[in-house]
């Protein structure tokens, strides 16, 4: 059927159509042939069955004549016809290195009424790269991008903390920082111990600041944060094609990702036992077999792990390997728990004062002898997370410059219960315990969750008694309108004026 429309000619019959086609390819074909420089053909044998003239001349050919019937590779060197015939895939965009020159050029099948691949032909687009400026010069950005991203990675491996980083002074202290530096001086698997909150990140980051691996990757992981279906790729990468949803791309996987580095495995003893085989595999062979691969890659690892629990009861109960286990245990460090630290605890409270007020913009604090007691006297189940959290949450709560144990029993309610019980050292001084104390709910929040409900209160007040100025509200609590700002962000606050 025909259409008339100012001029316009449209007809969508499949007579219409097929005319339309059968134009339309020599068209392309001779608009092709006419711009490029140089054109060439050959049959399903790859022997040349037509070339241009204007190529032939580029080829150091007088006579196209002379160019018929012989295999494409005799004239063109690096020619991939033989590839497009093969696989029946166009080249559309590729560089052939002739002599010195390099020519753009671009590759097509031809098949029958079938299908079936029966020659190609080639163009020379370009036989110089001048005319492609704008595509190489925004190549040229792409990977200036791409390699300005990779710095920002590698500087992202790098290792924030160092040995200094581990405070304490303590003789359980002093004798870890003995035996991370002792570490540092192999490559032998590590494995540290001790509850969550007690710095084992801190050091296997120290750990490998100080081997001569520091200038590579230090990469962790933690195992139980990563879902089971995932832990193979995530490990050890994966191919190509390997998922059958959405993402089909490749994985490098973080062994990969660590090689001539350090890796970190928090968390051990969540690993599923079928990974536990591929991991004590990789520990030996130093190889790693991404997922659906059947060939093994070369990797320059050293490992160190981390776990809460006892791996020793979870191979009694089936859940661990013993040969992973006594892989790993090459060289066993015990951190120890902050209740352990005894004089130590002081030293890292301040060190923790100093951070608090660097990073908050609120001012530096202290502490009196009594608010170091009390601090003593708490069995910090939290550990060092624990003690950030109740220090921090004091420093909001008090306007003195030196905590005191009444500051630190309004931040953690539970100082206030502390008796002289068995609990407490010999020696201590009890906090006074109120006449009356309701009872907690239960179950009671998290620190977190329920230090920023406090927080939210105490900006909420300050910003309805400052008309809702965030500068006058944030200069009533003693901090910086900056820092003031950051935390109104981080709660999902704002303010009124």
């Amino acid at each position: 059927m025909a259409d008339r429309d100012d001029g316009h000619f449209l007809d969508a019959s499949p007579d219409g159509a097929a005319l339309l086609r059968s134009r339309a390819i020599p068209s392309l074909f001779e608009a092709l042939e006419t711009q490029s420089e140089g054109t060439v053909a050959v049959d399903r044998d790859a022997r040349v069955v037509w070339i241009n003239a204007k190529y032939a001349r580029m080829l150091g050919i007088s006579d196209p004549a002379e160019a018929i019937g012989r295999e494409v590779e005799e004239i063109i060197p690096h020619s991939q016809m033989r590839q497009v015939l093969a696989t029946g895939q166009p080249i559309l965009l590729d560089l052939m290195l002739f002599g010195t020159q390099r020519l753009v050029v671009t590759r097509f099948p031809l098949t029958d009424d079938d299908g079936t691949v029966i020659g190609a032909v080639g163009f020379v687009l370009y036989d110089s790269l001048h005319r492609l400026k704008p595509l190489l010069a925004e190549l040229s950005r792409l990977e200036a991008e791409l390699a300005a991203t990779k710095r920002r990675l590698d500087e992202g491996r790098k290792p924030r903390y160092t040995l200094q980083s581990y405070v304490g002074d303590s003789p359980v202290c002093l004798e870890v920082k003995r035996k991370a530096r002792l570490a540092a001086r192999t490559d032998a698997p590590i494995l540290l111990l001790g509850e969550t909150g007690t710095g084992k990140e801190l050091i296997a980051q120290a750990i490998h600041g100080l081997s001569a691996r520091s200038g590579r990757s230090f990469v962790g992981v933690n195992v139980a944060a990563i879902p089971e279906t995932l832990l193979e790729a995530e490990f050890f990468g994966a191919v190509p094609g390997a998922y059958t949803g959405l993402d089909r791309r490749g994985r490098e996987g973080r062994f990969k990702t660590a090689d001539g580095g350090t890796l970190f495995l928090d968390e051990i003893g969540d690993m599923p036992l079928g990974l536990q085989a591929k991991l004590l595999r990789a520990l030996q062979e130093q190889e790693i077999e991404p997922l659906g691969s059947d060939r093994p890659v070369k990797v320059d690892v050293r490992v160190i792990a981390a776990t809460n629990v006892d791996l020793e009861q979870r191979i009694r109960d089936g859940r661990f390997r013993s040969d992973l286990y006594y892989r790993l245990n090459v060289l066993p460090i015990r951190l120890p728990a902050l209740a352990e630290m005894g004089g130590g605890l002081e030293a890292i409270a301040e060190s923790i004062l100093q951070e608090i007020a660097a990073r908050t913009g609120l001012p530096l604090r202290g502490l009196t002898p009594e608010a170091v007691e009390a601090l003593g006297r708490h069995r910090w189940p939290g550990n060092v997370r624990e003690l950030r959290n109740v220090l921090e949450r004091a420093c909001l709560l008090t306007d003195n410059r030196r905590l005191t144990a009444a500051d630190l029993a309004e931040a953690l309610p539970d100082l206030a219960l502390q008796d002289l019980g068995e609990d407490q050292p010999a020696g201590g001084l009890p906090v006074p315990i109120p006449a009356a104390v309701p009872p907690l709910p239960q179950p009671l929040p998290g620190y977190d969750e329920a230090f920023d409900e406090f927080e939210r209160g105490l900006l909420g007040r300050a910003l309805a008694a400052s008309g809702g100025r965030a500068a006058d509200a944030a200069r009533a609590l003693g901090i910086s309108r900056a820092a003031f700002y950051k935390k109104l962000a981080r709660l999902g606050m704002r303010a009124g004026g």
